[in-house]
Protein backbone atom coordinates (compact mmCIF):
# COMPACT_ATOMS: atom_id res chain seq x y z
CA UNK A 1 0.00 0.00 0.00
CA UNK A 2 1.59 3.66 -1.04
CA UNK A 3 1.50 6.44 1.10
CA UNK A 4 -1.32 8.12 -1.18
CA UNK A 5 -3.61 5.32 -0.40
CA UNK A 6 -2.65 5.51 3.29
CA UNK A 7 -3.45 8.96 3.58
CA UNK A 8 -7.02 8.80 1.72
CA UNK A 9 -8.03 5.82 4.19
CA UNK A 10 -6.97 8.20 7.18
CA UNK A 11 -8.88 11.11 5.85
CA UNK A 12 -11.83 8.42 5.66
CA UNK A 13 -11.29 7.04 8.97
CA UNK A 14 -11.05 11.07 10.35
CA UNK A 15 -14.68 11.00 8.58
CA UNK A 16 -16.26 7.87 10.11
CA UNK A 17 -15.39 8.69 13.59
CA UNK A 18 -16.74 12.64 13.15
CA UNK A 19 -19.78 10.72 12.08
CA UNK A 20 -19.94 7.94 15.01
CA UNK A 21 -19.57 11.21 17.51
CA UNK A 22 -22.17 12.51 15.95
CA UNK A 23 -24.44 9.87 16.03
CA UNK A 24 -23.47 9.51 20.07
CA UNK A 25 -24.52 12.98 21.16
CA UNK A 26 -27.98 12.80 19.33
CA UNK A 27 -28.58 9.32 20.81
CA UNK A 28 -27.16 11.11 24.19
CA UNK A 29 -29.95 13.78 23.24
CA UNK A 30 -32.74 10.99 23.34
CA UNK A 31 -31.74 9.99 26.45
CA UNK A 32 -30.41 6.25 25.43
CA UNK A 33 -28.27 5.16 27.93
CA UNK A 34 -27.04 1.91 26.14
CA UNK A 35 -27.50 -1.05 24.22
CA UNK A 36 -26.55 -4.75 24.45
CA UNK A 37 -26.63 -8.02 21.73
CA UNK A 38 -28.49 -10.02 24.11
CA UNK A 39 -31.86 -10.88 22.66
CA UNK A 40 -33.07 -10.62 26.12
CA UNK A 41 -32.33 -7.07 26.12
CA UNK A 42 -33.79 -6.64 23.39
CA UNK A 43 -37.53 -8.37 23.61
CA UNK A 44 -37.40 -6.18 26.85
CA UNK A 45 -36.91 -2.92 25.53
CA UNK A 46 -39.34 -3.74 23.12
CA UNK A 47 -41.74 -4.95 25.99
CA UNK A 48 -41.19 -1.58 27.98
CA UNK A 49 -41.63 0.54 24.81
CA UNK A 50 -45.18 -1.28 24.17
CA UNK A 51 -46.34 -0.71 28.19
CA UNK A 52 -45.21 2.43 27.87
CA UNK A 53 -47.23 3.98 24.90
CA UNK A 54 -50.42 2.13 26.41
CA UNK A 55 -49.69 3.82 29.32
CA UNK A 56 -49.74 7.20 27.79
CA UNK A 57 -52.79 6.43 25.57
CA UNK A 58 -54.51 5.62 28.70
CA UNK A 59 -53.25 8.48 31.08
CA UNK A 60 -52.30 10.97 28.01
CA UNK A 61 -54.40 13.80 30.09
CA UNK A 62 -55.29 14.32 33.47
CA UNK A 63 -56.56 17.26 35.73
CA UNK A 64 -53.43 19.67 36.89
CA UNK A 65 -54.18 22.85 39.65
CA UNK A 66 -57.24 24.46 39.43
CA UNK A 67 -59.03 22.31 37.02
CA UNK A 68 -56.59 23.55 33.84
CA UNK A 69 -55.75 20.22 31.62
CA UNK A 70 -52.30 18.84 31.81
CA UNK A 71 -50.73 17.09 29.18
CA UNK A 72 -48.21 15.10 28.77
CA UNK A 73 -46.11 15.12 25.23
CA UNK A 74 -42.76 14.70 24.69
CA UNK A 75 -41.58 15.91 21.62
CA UNK A 76 -40.43 13.08 18.71
CA UNK A 77 -36.74 13.36 17.48
CA UNK A 78 -36.25 15.91 15.62
CA UNK A 79 -36.04 14.80 11.34
CA UNK A 80 -32.79 13.50 10.00
CA UNK A 81 -32.08 12.11 13.79
CA UNK A 82 -30.37 8.65 13.90
CA UNK A 83 -32.72 6.09 15.15
CA UNK A 84 -30.42 3.09 15.12
CA UNK A 85 -27.98 1.85 17.88
CA UNK A 86 -24.54 1.55 18.05
CA UNK A 87 -22.66 -1.58 19.36
CA UNK A 88 -21.07 1.42 22.08
CA UNK A 89 -23.07 2.74 25.07
CA UNK A 90 -22.43 6.51 24.06
CA UNK A 91 -21.23 8.98 26.96
CA UNK A 92 -23.85 11.41 28.24
CA UNK A 93 -23.80 14.78 26.02
CA UNK A 94 -22.19 17.47 27.84
CA UNK A 95 -24.65 20.64 27.62
CA UNK A 96 -23.12 23.49 25.97
CA UNK A 97 -23.36 27.24 27.09
CA UNK A 98 -25.08 29.56 25.13
CA UNK A 99 -22.39 31.14 23.47
CA UNK A 100 -20.94 27.35 22.10
CA UNK A 101 -24.61 26.69 21.03
CA UNK A 102 -24.18 30.63 18.57
CA UNK A 103 -20.65 29.84 17.55
CA UNK A 104 -22.20 26.32 16.58
CA UNK A 105 -24.97 27.99 14.20
CA UNK A 106 -22.04 30.50 12.77
CA UNK A 107 -23.12 32.02 9.48
CA UNK A 108 -25.48 29.50 9.40
CA UNK A 109 -25.99 27.76 5.69
CA UNK A 110 -28.45 24.97 6.65
CA UNK A 111 -31.19 25.75 5.21
CA UNK A 112 -32.58 27.57 2.05
CA UNK A 113 -33.05 30.90 3.87
CA UNK A 114 -29.51 32.39 3.92
CA UNK A 115 -30.22 32.96 0.11
CA UNK A 116 -33.83 34.57 0.69
CA UNK A 117 -32.50 37.64 2.13
CA UNK A 118 -32.21 37.27 5.45
CA UNK A 119 -29.50 39.59 7.22
CA UNK A 120 -28.45 37.90 10.31
CA UNK A 121 -28.96 35.41 12.55
CA UNK A 122 -31.32 36.31 15.42
CA UNK A 123 -30.15 34.10 18.22
CA UNK A 124 -31.97 34.92 21.15
CA UNK A 125 -31.77 37.17 24.60
CA UNK A 126 -32.19 37.22 28.11
CA UNK A 127 -31.18 35.66 30.88
CA UNK A 128 -29.14 32.73 30.40
CA UNK A 129 -30.54 30.53 33.84
CA UNK A 130 -34.55 31.79 33.18
CA UNK A 131 -37.34 30.32 35.09
CA UNK A 132 -39.28 31.38 32.41
CA UNK A 133 -39.01 31.31 28.34
CA UNK A 134 -40.75 32.83 25.46
CA UNK A 135 -40.61 30.73 22.43
CA UNK A 136 -42.06 32.59 19.08
CA UNK A 137 -42.39 31.45 15.26
CA UNK A 138 -39.53 33.23 13.31
CA UNK A 139 -37.96 37.20 13.27
CA UNK A 140 -39.65 39.54 11.42
CA UNK A 141 -38.31 42.60 9.77
CA UNK A 142 -37.10 44.62 12.51
CA UNK A 143 -35.74 41.63 14.30
CA UNK A 144 -33.74 40.76 11.29
CA UNK A 145 -32.59 44.21 11.58
CA UNK A 146 -31.85 44.61 14.96
CA UNK A 147 -30.65 40.78 15.33
CA UNK A 148 -32.74 40.74 18.61
CA UNK A 149 -35.73 39.06 18.87
CA UNK A 150 -39.52 40.86 19.37
CA UNK A 151 -38.35 44.07 19.32
CA UNK A 152 -41.59 45.28 16.79
CA UNK A 153 -44.74 46.25 18.28
CA UNK A 154 -45.63 42.70 18.89
CA UNK A 155 -42.25 42.90 21.14
CA UNK A 156 -43.63 46.29 22.80
CA UNK A 157 -46.72 44.18 23.50
CA UNK A 158 -44.56 41.20 24.56
CA UNK A 159 -42.59 43.46 26.99
CA UNK A 160 -45.85 44.41 28.62
CA UNK A 161 -46.90 40.80 29.19
CA UNK A 162 -44.05 40.19 30.55
CA UNK A 163 -43.72 43.20 32.55
CA UNK A 164 -47.71 42.50 34.04
CA UNK A 165 -46.46 38.91 34.83
CA UNK A 166 -44.29 40.60 37.71
CA UNK A 167 -40.89 40.39 35.22
CA UNK A 168 -38.77 42.46 33.79
CA UNK A 169 -37.57 41.55 30.43
CA UNK A 170 -34.03 41.02 30.82
CA UNK A 171 -35.26 38.25 33.85
CA UNK A 172 -36.67 36.28 30.99
CA UNK A 173 -35.41 34.18 27.84
CA UNK A 174 -37.18 34.84 24.88
CA UNK A 175 -36.14 33.16 21.37
CA UNK A 176 -37.49 32.20 18.59
CA UNK A 177 -38.18 28.21 16.66
CA UNK A 178 -36.51 29.47 13.44
CA UNK A 179 -33.21 31.97 13.92
CA UNK A 180 -33.72 33.38 10.33
CA UNK A 181 -36.10 35.69 8.62
CA UNK A 182 -38.56 33.69 6.18
CA UNK A 183 -38.84 35.96 2.95
CA UNK A 184 -42.35 38.38 3.43
CA UNK A 185 -42.81 36.36 6.81
CA UNK A 186 -43.82 33.34 5.44
CA UNK A 187 -44.76 30.37 8.19
CA UNK A 188 -41.20 28.39 8.02
CA UNK A 189 -41.22 25.55 5.94
CA UNK A 190 -40.91 21.73 7.64
CA UNK A 191 -36.89 21.23 6.35
CA UNK A 192 -36.31 24.81 7.85
CA UNK A 193 -37.59 23.74 11.05
CA UNK A 194 -35.80 20.49 10.86
CA UNK A 195 -32.53 22.57 9.94
CA UNK A 196 -32.67 24.84 13.19
CA UNK A 197 -35.26 23.69 16.04
CA UNK A 198 -31.95 21.44 17.14
CA UNK A 199 -30.85 25.02 18.64
CA UNK A 200 -34.07 25.81 20.08
CA UNK A 201 -33.69 22.48 22.33
CA UNK A 202 -30.25 22.93 22.59
CA UNK A 203 -30.79 26.12 24.81
CA UNK A 204 -33.61 24.86 26.34
CA UNK A 205 -31.38 22.20 28.03
CA UNK A 206 -29.48 24.90 28.65
CA UNK A 207 -31.07 27.55 29.85
CA UNK A 208 -33.73 24.65 31.87
CA UNK A 209 -36.48 27.19 32.40
CA UNK A 210 -39.48 25.91 34.47
CA UNK A 211 -42.49 26.92 31.91
CA UNK A 212 -41.88 27.77 28.55
CA UNK A 213 -44.87 29.97 26.97
CA UNK A 214 -45.42 28.93 23.02
CA UNK A 215 -46.44 32.53 21.44
CA UNK A 216 -48.57 31.45 18.60
CA UNK A 217 -49.99 29.02 16.50
CA UNK A 218 -47.02 27.88 14.84
CA UNK A 219 -44.42 27.99 17.53
CA UNK A 220 -47.26 25.27 19.57
CA UNK A 221 -47.34 23.26 16.90
CA UNK A 222 -43.66 23.02 15.85
CA UNK A 223 -42.80 22.39 19.47
CA UNK A 224 -45.46 19.85 20.16
CA UNK A 225 -45.79 18.40 16.67
CA UNK A 226 -49.27 18.91 15.96
CA UNK A 227 -51.41 20.22 13.89
CA UNK A 228 -54.53 20.71 16.27
CA UNK A 229 -55.54 24.74 16.28
CA UNK A 230 -53.61 27.13 19.20
CA UNK A 231 -57.47 27.93 20.72
CA UNK A 232 -57.67 24.34 21.15
CA UNK A 233 -53.75 24.01 22.85
CA UNK A 234 -54.39 27.06 24.57
CA UNK A 235 -54.95 26.85 28.32
CA UNK A 236 -53.55 23.94 28.98
CA UNK A 237 -50.08 22.92 30.42
CA UNK A 238 -47.87 20.82 28.45
CA UNK A 239 -44.77 18.30 29.89
CA UNK A 240 -42.31 19.35 27.50
CA UNK A 241 -38.17 18.93 28.02
CA UNK A 242 -38.26 19.12 31.70
CA UNK A 243 -40.16 21.99 31.53
CA UNK A 244 -44.14 23.55 31.77
CA UNK A 245 -44.96 24.27 27.90
CA UNK A 246 -48.20 27.07 28.04
CA UNK A 247 -49.04 27.78 24.44
CA UNK A 248 -50.78 31.22 24.15
CA UNK A 249 -51.49 34.19 21.40
CA UNK A 250 -48.99 35.58 19.59
CA UNK A 251 -48.51 39.33 19.96
CA UNK A 252 -49.22 40.39 16.97
CA UNK A 253 -52.43 38.22 16.41
CA UNK A 254 -53.53 40.52 20.09
CA UNK A 255 -52.61 43.66 18.30
CA UNK A 256 -55.27 42.71 15.49
CA UNK A 257 -57.41 41.05 17.90
CA UNK A 258 -57.63 42.67 21.30
CA UNK A 259 -60.80 41.28 22.70
CA UNK A 260 -58.56 38.46 23.24
CA UNK A 261 -56.28 39.47 25.38
CA UNK A 262 -58.45 38.28 28.06
CA UNK A 263 -57.48 34.74 27.20
CA UNK A 264 -53.78 35.08 26.89
CA UNK A 265 -53.79 36.56 30.51
CA UNK A 266 -55.33 33.76 31.41
CA UNK A 267 -52.81 32.06 30.40
CA UNK A 268 -49.71 33.53 31.68
CA UNK A 269 -51.35 33.54 35.18
CA UNK A 270 -51.30 29.90 34.71
CA UNK A 271 -47.41 30.21 33.41
CA UNK A 272 -47.29 32.15 36.54
CA UNK A 273 -48.79 29.55 39.05
CA UNK A 274 -47.02 26.46 37.83
CA UNK A 275 -43.95 28.68 38.87
CA UNK A 276 -45.71 29.08 42.43
CA UNK A 277 -46.27 32.60 41.87
CA UNK A 278 -49.35 35.35 41.71
CA UNK A 279 -49.65 38.32 39.25
CA UNK A 280 -48.43 41.56 41.15
CA UNK A 281 -51.35 43.19 42.33
CA UNK A 282 -51.02 46.37 40.00
CA UNK A 283 -51.67 43.72 36.70
CA UNK A 284 -55.07 42.81 37.54
CA UNK A 285 -56.06 43.20 34.32
CA UNK A 286 -54.45 42.00 30.91
CA UNK A 287 -51.73 44.48 29.55
CA UNK A 288 -52.82 47.18 27.05
CA UNK A 289 -51.42 47.77 23.68
CA UNK A 290 -48.29 49.66 22.78
CA UNK A 291 -48.90 53.06 21.84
Amino acid sequence: MDARQLTVDARQLAVDARQLAEHLRFFGELGVAGVSGDARWRARSVQGTKQTKSATHEDAKHEGHEGHSVVEREPRPAIGEPRTATSEPPRAARVLTLTEIRDEIGDCTRCKLHQQGRKQIVFGVGNPTADLMFVGEAPGADEDAQGVPFVGRAGQLLTKMIEAMGFKRDEVYIANVIKCRPPENRNPDPDEVASCEPFLFNQIETIKPKVIVALGSFAAKALLKTQDPISRLRGRVYTYRGAKLIPTFHPSFLLRSPNQKKYAWDDLKLALAEMGRTPPRSSSAAPSEPE
